[in-house]
């Protein structure tokens, strides 16, 4: 496969950096191609202009409409264009990150911004007029799996704990980013404890790593309801029959038993107590 890794932090001797480096030798090792976008090494602008689109100025600057025009020209700014083609390029894409108050850090929504226009990620419609998204469009066949950090222990990530299950706080980028343009997405992997990470437990957490991109091709992904798959009424209001008495996140994933070999995600049971003791934390925190 063709993997394009996305990396958002601006350390490369972090734990981060050490995950990342681990990753593109496993796949390496399995025999995929792959490319990069390390974002702050590329000193990529996060910020959304009207230069991006060759707008003039003197304009009223509407983004939706601007960036499309500026797709289908062929006019978007390079570099906008040149993150575009190595998406087109990939079969599968990496996007790993630390989890910084609840969410991605601002570089990485700022990629997202800029290089996810309307006309090439979204606002994409079929022969008959109908608009390609969730699950649909044209990113749809490629494989996406988000690979974050957290300094928070796993267990405080779960379906019951304080900071919130993982899957819903990253809701906003797996459901409505990478599904709603179509991309098939799979379970996040979450390295929690991040900042008190010791060597003895870093090689666990680099063996799943390694595992989850053995799986990149084949392991199944969360399993999100189609907008066109009939389950929402003309409104985009789930159907009364379905998940009844229910409301939330979580009803927008359907529930039926995990296949056999299925990758859930990962929390993990350590105690402060344990993460806290053992030898200094590898390389930098996060």
């Amino acid at each position: 496969m063709n993997v394009l890794w996305i990396f958002a932090h601006p350390e490369p001797r972090s734990l981060n950096g050490a995950l990342r480096d681990e990753g593109l030798r496993e796949l390496a090792r399995l025999g995929h191609r792959t490319r990069g976008s390390d974002l702050y090494a590329m000193d990529w602008d996060p910020v959304v202009r009207a230069a991006d689109y060759g707008h003039d100025p003197r304009e009223r600057l509407q983004v939706g409409a601007a960036s499309e025009r500026a797709q289908a020209a062929g006019a978007l700014g390079p570099d906008i264009r040149a993150e575009q083609d190595k998406i087109a390029w990939a079969d599968a894409v990496v996007l790993q990150f630390p989890l910084w108050w609840h969410g991605m850090p601002a570089i990485l929504k700022g990629w997202f911004d800029r290089v996810f226009v309307q006309g090439f990620a979204f606002g994409v419609t079929d022969t008959q007029g109908r608009t390609l998204r969730y699950g649909e469009g044209n990113l749809a066949g490629k494989r996406a799996l988000v690979v974050t950090t957290a300094g928070a222990r796993g267990t405080g990530m779960g379906p019951r704990g304080l900071h919130g299950d993982t899957e819903q706080l990253l809701f906003p980028l797996l459901h409505g980013t990478l599904w709603y343009t179509g991309m098939t997405v799979l379970p996040p992997l979450l390295i929690p404890g991040a900042d008190r990470l010791t060597p003895a437990r870093y090689a666990p957490a680099a063996a799943r790593l390694r595992e989850r991109l053995r799986g990149l091709a084949t392991d199944a992904p969360v399993p999100y309801r189609r907008e066109s798959g009939g389950d929402y009424d003309t409104d985009l209001i789930l159907r009364p029959h379905l998940e009844p008495g229910r409301a939330g996140l979580d009803i927008h994933t359907r529930h039926d038993p995990a296949p056999a070999g299925s990758a859930p995600t990962q929390t993990d049971t350590e105690t402060d107590a344990e993460a806290e003791a053992g030898a200094p934390a590898v390389r930098a925190a996060c």
